[in-house]
């Protein structure tokens, strides 16, 4: 199978705080238009690995373009029950991203209450 066969997003959360996978953080993940507007492609929770069960776009539905992945890292914190002061200093982490060929993108979240980083990977 070739790397266009293999076209899908991935992405991958790891609480940094705590040393382990993020699990239960909803993700999700729009298309901005042209104009700025967001169409919505999936939505997902990561599972007790950091990840979504399932690419978030793949096969024919993956397409070239700019994409927003929002992770809800703020109702993660709360699920855990860490007190954080109001407002959190991060509530939605919002990345924006461009696909410019089909293969495969994987968008990691390495996360804290007070940051995060993220890169490209494989």
């Amino acid at each position: 199978m070739d790397e266009a066969e293999q076209a899908r997003l991935t992405t991958h959360v790891l609480d940094t705080s705590l040393g382990r996978p993020a699990a239960g953080i909803a993700v999700t993940l729009s298309r901005i238009g042209a104009a700025g507007e967001r169409s919505l492609v999936a939505k997902a929770v990561t599972n007790a690995d950091g990840r979504c069960d399932a690419p978030l776009m793949a096969g024919p539905a993956f397409e070239t373009g700019i994409y927003e992945l929002v992770f809800a890292a703020g109702d993660y914190f709360d699920a855990l029950g860490i007190a954080l002061a109001e407002p959190k200093f991060l509530g939605d982490v919002v990345l924006r991203f461009g696909i410019s060929e089909r293969r495969h993108y994987h968008v990691p979240l390495l996360l804290s209450p007070f940051g995060y980083s993220t890169y490209r990977g494989s």
